[in-house]
């Protein structure tokens, strides 16, 4: 926006971008967490994801599942709508990070693992978190009512 409050067409094309890409992380974040928490589209829900992070040798598994669990749906809820990206953003990138790490075995192979969807989701929220929510975002919104 200028001094005359005139939006211009190339920041108008970055929210759009921006708006676009956390929806569709939020999506997935979402989507991933609901199956880990809630055992929806065919998800291990709480019981089946602590016996799964069991089997790796997560200390807690019980604390790890309910925290990963609830950082991939919350996460993605908030990331999805911009909403304190940049504090929710971390917790996400840390959590994809010990997914790439453990469930994946820092395997960047579709064929052995597939490491490179939780890396994708760690770089695209790290984008996210240095660019912030962009201006069609809830925080953007709440600071514009604040005004």
């Amino acid at each position: 926006m200028d001094k005359t409050g005139t939006h211009h067409p190339q920041s108008t094309l970055l929210d759009a971008g921006l708006l676009v890409i956390r929806v569709m992380i939020g999506i997935v974040l979402i989507y991933h967490g609901s199956q880990k928490l809630f055992g929806l589209f065919g998800g291990p829900g709480i019981p089946g994801f602590t016996q799964f992070l069991e089997k790796l040798q997560v200390p807690a598994p019980h604390i790890g599942a309910v925290l990963a669990a609830c950082t991939e749906f919350f996460g993605g809820l908030l990331i999805l709508t911009g909403l304190i990206l940049r504090v929710v953003a971390v917790p996400v990138i840390f959590n994809m990070l010990v997914g790439f790490f453990t469930a994946h075995k820092g395997v960047f192979d579709s064929q052995k693992g597939g490491g490179e969807y939780p890396l994708t989701l760690v770089i695209v929220t790290l984008g996210l978190l240095l660019t912030g929510p962009g201006r069609w975002s809830v925080n953007e919104w709440i600071r514009r009512k604040r005004e």
